[in-house]
């Protein structure tokens, strides 16, 4: 998906503890699902092949976490630009305090 996407998104991650890739996707999939409605449930794009895999680096040091997630996207531009935003709003990676910066 990610040599055919049109866009990609690319988001920071700071997390107040040591998390873990895992973690990271879970936290994504959980607080965005039903945000956006029927039409960007991003389980639902990736199904239809219109959303890539999202690839988590991830370290942790003095215990806390930091990172880059990317996700290649196929939609179009304002529907790639909504899903960033809903990841902007993902405030907790597990028990930890999380901010996500597109």
């Amino acid at each position: 998906m990610q040599d055919s996407a049109k866009y990609l998104i690319h988001a920071d991650i700071r997390a107040s503890g040591v998390v873990e890739r895992s973690d990271v996707v879970g936290a994504i999939f959980g607080q965005t699902e039903g945000l956006l409605g029927d039409d960007l449930d991003l389980r639902d794009l990736q199904e239809s092949s219109k959303v890539g895999r999202i690839d988590v680096e991830i370290d942790s040091e003095a215990g806390r976490s930091y990172g880059t997630v990317t996700i290649a996207s196929g939609l179009d531009r304002v529907e790639t630009a909504v899903l960033a935003a809903a990841l902007e709003t993902i405030d907790r990676i597990g028990p930890c305090r999380a901010e996500f910066e597109i």
